[in-house]
């Protein structure tokens, strides 16, 4: 494994030798997108392996109330009982706390990111997450001009990482 282990001990059950990922949505998400394209089909390889990774309890993930709030506006029956089918192997969960809605905040000013991906960014701030994972290259460009204390990464490239 890499150097994308720990994660925040407040955070966490101090036993835990598995480290905390926070999944952008997208990636509940992506094989449910079109499979013509060779990048998806990727990186839909890459988030199943990161599910198996949970299984094997070699990742934990969280999962935040901005997860539940867009899964539940989900317009797609199936994409949404398949995120919360996944949303069972996260076993961080990360509540609305002001903390989250300040940091979210600063973050949109510093880097002009949308709302939601604020949001989620401080989620995984405030949890301790050693990486950030999303299919979105903008918001992978805008999260590491933050500095950031954990890695912003795509699906595909993370899994790489982790298997070095």
């Amino acid at each position: 494994m890499s150097e994308l282990t720990g994660g925040s001990p407040a955070a966490r059950d101090s036993t835990s030798a598995s480290p905390l990922v926070y999944l952008d949505y997208n990636c509940f998400q992506r094989g449910f997108d079109d499979p013509a394209q060779v990048r998806i089909q990727m990186e839909a390889l890459a988030c199943q392996e990161v599910f198996a990774g949970v299984a094997r309890s070699e990742i934990t993930l969280a999962w935040s109330f901005m997860h539940e709030d867009e899964t539940i506006l989900c317009p797609f029956p199936a994409r949404r009982l398949e995120a919360f089918r996944l949303a069972t192997l996260c076993q961080v969960r990360v509540p609305p706390v002001e903390a989250i809605r300040t940091l979210a905040r600063s973050f949109q000013a510093q880097s002009g990111l949308s709302a939601k991906d604020a949001l989620h960014l401080a989620c995984a701030v405030q949890v301790g997450a050693v990486c950030f994972v999303t299919c979105d290259d903008g918001l992978i460009r805008q999260a590491k001009r933050l500095k950031l204390p954990m890695a912003i990464l795509n699906p595909v490239d993370y899994v790489r990482q982790v298997e070095k």
